[in-house]
């Protein structure tokens, strides 16, 4: 009996330390743990933006309007076609060429940068 018990303990023991510990966020938050924030990510986006609208000036202007729009103004394909006549087929394929010579113009610009 008592090797018994023995075994029966000592399996207890056992599960008991390998369970899965939960701790809430409540709980850390009260002991004082913060959640740490990278904003160095963010940072390289936002300079990257800034680059990418400097760039959309150097475009041809039937790409700029088209880019600016998009991009920019933040407009749909349906409210650009209405603003300029044209098909929203047309405002997808300028806007579509328009970001790969915007592309093409800020990889050039990143190889300057970094020679």
């Amino acid at each position: 009996m008592r090797a018994f018990l023995y075994h029966i303990l000592n399996h207890l023991v056992v599960d008991e330390y390998r369970k899965r510990k939960t701790t809430s966020l409540d709980l850390l938050l009260e002991k004082g743990f913060e959640l740490g924030v990278d904003h160095s990510k963010n940072l390289f986006d936002v300079m990257d933006g800034e680059t990418a609208v400097l760039l959309i000036q150097r475009l041809p202007e039937k790409y700029r309007r088209v880019m600016r729009m998009r991009y920019i103004q933040d407009l749909s394909l349906a409210e650009m076609s209405l603003i300029t006549g044209q098909s929203k087929n047309a405002m997808a394929v300028q806007a579509h060429r328009g970001l790969e010579k915007l592309k093409l113009l800020y990889d050039s610009t990143q190889k300057t940068t970094l020679a």
